[in-house]
């Protein structure tokens, strides 16, 4: 299924009191080239996070983020009495032992003492070292997520690309079917102008031309023009194309070049055939096959 490789994607789930949110975003690229934002301490995770992208994904520029947040919850803040009773013993002996301080009878309010160090605790903070362990079948669940929503994204998308692709090669079918037709009449043609201005030469000159001079001189021109290769070789790329497009799922790449080798073909075309009708459809041709190219770069 042809896929686009422009997509977004979220997702968020709850573990252990925290919030789990994903984003994923994708644009266009050459190759698969991934960002990952993590919260700190979370650094471990970013290779396991990146082989999930890439299970799943071949193509594009991809920015992953990671975000969490606490739930509140009762009994996570405590107070160190033991630390408190310190803090205020120490004071009250500094005061005592240093009379001479003009400002240290100035002890300070209780809401000073508990922003001391170790006063008060976060119990959610103990053990901060094994929460990434803690959280990663939960992050892993919601980067699949993330995933598969941007997966819908650009599959939706591409159903749209496939249908203007569609449209494109029929009309490039078209086309090289009217250049297929002309082609018989640029040797045709040629034949009679060269048998004019050739007559027309001779009879000012009183002079005769041997007939096999003239078919040869035809022959040359008529091997010179010839484009029917060039025309058997886009119906295969065309063919080619449709079939890639209709059964390969990462065909971005395939589809670039085959749209590189149509475009030689049709300057071949336009080179050869001295036909200002078979020039005028490979003007056509040409815009055709680079609203196919512009379209193939965002194809993953």
């Amino acid at each position: 299924m042809l896929a686009s490789m422009t997509g977004f994607g979220a997702a968020s789930t709850c573990e252990n009191g925290y919030v789990i949110s994903t984003e994923i975003k994708a644009v266009n690229n050459r190759f698969l080239k991934t960002s990952i934002r993590l919260p700190d301490g979370f650094a471990a995770l970013e290779s396991k996070i990146e082989e999930r992208l890439r299970t799943k994904l071949a193509r594009g520029s991809v920015n992953f983020s990671l975000r969490l947040e606490k739930e509140a919850a009762e009994n996570e803040i405590g107070l160190n009495s033991d630390a408190l009773k310190r803090y205020l013993s120490e004071a009250k002996r500094f005061a005592v032992e240093n009379p001479e301080l003009a400002s240290v009878d100035n002890l300070g309010s209780l809401v000073d003492y508990l922003r001391l160090p170790g006063v008060v605790q976060d119990a959610s903070r103990a053990d901060k070292t094994r929460l990434p362990e803690q959280l990663w079948e939960a992050i892993a669940r919601a980067v699949d997520a993330a995933l598969e929503q941007m997966q819908a994204m650009r599959e939706a998308e591409g159903a749209s690309m496939k249908r203007d692709l569609a449209g494109n090669l029929g009309e490039l079918r078209k086309l090289i079917g009217e250049v297929e037709a002309l082609a018989p009449t640029v040797v045709e043609n040629y034949r009679r102008r060269l048998t004019e201005r050739v007559a027309k030469a001779l009879a000012d000159e009183g002079a005769t031309l041997n007939p096999s001079d003239l078919i040869r001189e035809i022959a040359v021109y008529t091997d010179r023009v010839d484009i029917s290769e060039e025309i058997v070789r886009f119906y295969s790329h065309l063919k080619q194309f449709e079939e890639t497009m209709e059964n390969e799922a990462t065909c971005g790449k395939k589809l670039d070049f085959i749209t590189q080798e149509m475009f030689r073909e049709t300057n071949t075309i336009g080179s050869k055939a001295n036909s200002p009708d078979v020039l005028a459809r490979v003007v056509e041709m040409k815009s055709g096959i680079e609203r196919i190219r512009e379209m193939v770069q965002n194809v993953e």
